[in-house]
């Protein structure tokens, strides 16, 4: 299943929406289809959807998914890398009036080169052959997040282990 959410700004992302369930409709797009539209004014045709969900919802529907798409809000994309998720952020512009300025579009680069743990799709046209090559596409990306759990536990070892030696 493919959950996608374009989170709950008040502006409409039919652009996103709309090309999902065209991927979906032309059979780009095989598996089920879940769309949480938020304010966007299309109605998808070809896709499961709903304009909100509740919370626990959406955590349910993101931790079923095995693609999780979202626009380039911080909430939506934190959510799936808190279950081990890579989500593929398309960024809501400033130009389609989807947004107020492109803030979307420069963080959502920013974390994609800086931490490695998000695929950004900026055009459209790129978003289906993403889509088809998830999978390869984020087994390539490794992940720039680095878990100090081991180091921290060998530190701590180090220091228990010297106070019942007496060091």
């Amino acid at each position: 299943m493919i959950f996608v959410t374009v989170g709950t700004h008040e502006q409409p992302f039919n652009r996103l929406v709309e090309c999902i369930d065209n991927l979906k409709r032309d059979g780009v797009i095989e598996e089920e289809v879940i769309i949480q539209t938020g304010y966007s004014t299309y109605e998808p045709k070809y896709c499961t959807w709903k304009k909100l969900f509740p919370y626990q919802k959406m955590v349910k529907l993101v931790d079923e998914a095995r693609i999780v798409i979202t626009h380039g809000g911080p909430s939506s994309f934190i959510m799936p890398l808190q279950v081990g998720k890579t989500p593929i952020v398309v960024p809501r512009k400033y130009e389609f009036n989807e947004h107020v300025n492109d803030h979307q579009v420069a963080f959502s680069k920013a974390v994609a080169e800086r931490m490695g743990t998000i695929y950004v799709v900026e055009d459209m046209d790129q978003l289906g052959e993403t889509i088809k090559n998830y999978d390869e596409i984020i087994g390539g990306m490794g992940t720039g997040l680095k878990s100090n759990n081991a180091k921290f536990n060998a530190e701590l070892n180090k220091i228990v282990d010297g106070m019942f030696r007496g060091k």
